[in-house]
């Protein structure tokens, strides 16, 4: 019987989660089953259960690594002594990086939130509530010292978000474009039109 080999830099437990992402993306949450989770890994799925208790956790374990990913980054952007406007372009620069790096559990995260169960549902989405919460004062930061235009923040929130989650399309269709080419694009069109 074969056995989970973690990868270089994780654990089996790490393994699973990122297989699981990917069914989950292309099969959505309720499409899929342990059984075919375990067959992706090569494995049977009786030993996934030494791993992981369900599908549930699987999924939560994927929600919530992202959402703990975009915390981490914002918490150390906050704290950098420098304008409202470079706080804003390495939040879009780290949004990009995700979307590139970990788009199965982004995907995730984004699109299959609505099955979490309770209290992880009300737990994510204050978590998602929070992070917009604390871009929106980065922002009001930069209106208050004139570093930006004084745009509604729920407006740039949202646009910054949107444009960020339309790299899904960008993923789907793997134009060439560098991804060095596609950050500074999209910075320079994000952040040109709210800079003073």
């Amino acid at each position: 019987m074969a056995k989970i080999i973690a990868s270089k830099n994780g654990s089996k437990k790490d393994v699973i989660i990122k297989k699981a992402a990917g069914l989950f993306r292309s099969k959505g949450f309720m499409g899929s089953s342990m059984r075919e989770i375990a067959e992706n890994i090569g494995v049977e799925a009786s030993s996934l259960y030494n791993h992981i208790g369900s599908k549930n956790e699987l999924l939560q374990s994927i929600c919530f690594k992202v959402a703990n990913d975009f915390t981490n980054n914002i918490n150390e952007v906050e704290i950098q002594q420098t304008s409202s406007i470079k706080k804003l372009e390495l939040l879009i620069q780290f949004h990009i990086h995700m979307m590139l790096d970990a788009y199965d559990e982004v995907f995730v995260a984004n699109h299959e939130w609505k099955q979490l169960q309770e209290p992880f549902l009300s737990n994510f989405l204050h978590q998602r509530k929070l992070y917009e919460n604390r871009m929106i004062e980065i922002i009001n930061g930069g209106i208050k010292k004139k570093e930006l235009k004084n745009l509604h923040p729920h407006v740039m929130v949202f646009t910054i978000l949107s444009a960020v989650r339309g790299l899904e399309f960008w993923q789907q269709h793997k134009k060439n474009i560098s991804v060095t080419v596609l950050e500074a694009n999209m910075i320079e069109h994000l952040l040109k039109g709210i800079i003073k």
